[in-house]
């Protein structure tokens, strides 16, 4: 909005109203707890069922308050996409109807309302393609940097582990768009720059374990986070290393369609449906990535501990849709930029549903916006 000479005009909509919770509203979280047990419980587990029996002239009707606040963000994405292609939109309003309105733009069901945190004044960017139900991408999540705080502040009792994701440093090939997977390359001189920056954003942060892909870029940006923190030993693990491209690998996205024809469009558009010429597929990704990261879960299952975990774009995908409840055919809806560091909370343990705290923080690399190289995985 800095190249307006003017500011936009400020337009409101009673279709970014908060969430209605008739029976709570004006009470304490802890007395809610008390009173309608059963019902917080559903709240937090299963919030799709919750349901109030409120009055109306002739009796009582059920109201369920997530669905309607759902339905409520998906008539604000009908009514405005269409209206704003190509334009950059702020979007100010309440943490439920917030978490619902990303939940829609990327397809989640109101069962998932609480896998992603809005905190007061957190910002978020999302990037459509088109109206609602075409791809979208969240470029950053709940990021609450400019107000003093590293991370978004946990919940409160929080019984399982804190794990801080963080994407490897640029390389040469990430600068240059050249497929890498599982070829070893190092960090160029500004992925060290990004890592010192991550090192230097996460020095605040106690971090009690340290985990990264057993890969060169990964395992050197991890060893200069861990610079601050000279205790902790660096644990490797090579079912996190990067998804291997087989014969893509070294190769730009001219060469590969060249070779190919077709299948890079069908890998940007459908990535779960191709095989990589002599290499994975998305489910064998996801296989092994979410049982490198269940492991590491596992290990501190009802520990309320903070651990970091270095990896790269897909595997970091691959968790993230996890984490979320999605599946292989949303892997683009996430963004990871090097040296960007993502938050997820296991509030009740591990083996309850993880909360995506914050995704994409960059702001420790210049700024909100994600400005990191867009080159190839």
């Amino acid at each position: 909005m800095a190249h307006l000479d003017q500011p936009p005009t400020l337009q409101t909509t009673d279709d970014l109203k908060e969430i209605s919770l008739p029976l709570w509203e004006g009470v304490l979280f802890s007395e809610v707890e008390e009173k309608f047990p059963e019902d917080y419980r559903d709240w937090l587990s299963q919030p799709h069922l919750l349901k109030m029996s409120v009055p109306i002239e002739h009796g009582s009707e059920d109201f369920y308050p997530v669905m309607a606040i759902y339905s409520q963000a998906k008539r604000f994405w009908q009514t405005v996409l269409p209206n704003h292609a190509g334009q950059t939109i702020l979007v100010v309003a309440h943490s439920g109807i917030n978490r619902s309105l990303i939940n829609t733009a990327i397809g989640l069901g109101p069962d998932a309302y609480q896998r992603i945190q809005v905190s007061n004044c957190g910002i978020s960017v999302l990037n459509f393609s088109g109206e609602l139900g075409q791809p979208v991408q969240i470029e950053s999540l709940n990021i609450t940097s400019h107000l003093g705080e590293v991370l978004p502040k946990p919940r409160p009792n929080r019984q399982g582990a804190r794990l801080l994701l963080v994407r490897h440093g640029e390389t040469d090939w990430n600068r240059q768009g050249r497929f890498q997977g599982q070829i070893d390359v190092p960090l160029n001189e500004n992925g060290r720059s990004q890592a010192h920056q991550a090192a230097d954003f996460l020095r605040p942060v106690t971090i009690d374990y340290a985990v990264s892909s057993s890969m060169l870029r990964p395992k050197e940006t991890a060893e200069i986070i861990l610079k601050h923190h000279p205790d902790l030993a660096l644990a490797l693990r090579d079912d996190l290393r990067e998804i291997s491209h087989g014969l893509w690998e070294g190769q730009l996205e001219a060469e590969i369609e060249s070779s190919y024809p077709g299948l890079l469009h069908q890998w940007q558009r459908h990535p779960e449906t191709v095989q990589m010429p002599e290499g994975e597929n998305l489910q064998q990704v996801w296989e092994r990535a979410i049982a490198g990261w269940r492991a590491i879960v596992e290990a501190h299952a009802d520990e309320p501990c903070t651990i970091l975990v270095v990896a790269h774009d897909a595997i970091n995908k691959a968790i993230l849709c996890h984490v979320a409840g999605l599946g292989a055919e949303s892997f683009w809806n996430f963004k990871q930029g090097n040296g960007a560091v993502s938050v997820i909370d296991y509030q009740h343990g591990a083996d309850a549903p993880p909360t995506l705290q914050a995704m994409n923080i960059t702001t420790h690399l210049g700024g909100v916006l994600d400005r990191t190289a867009a080159g190839a995985l």
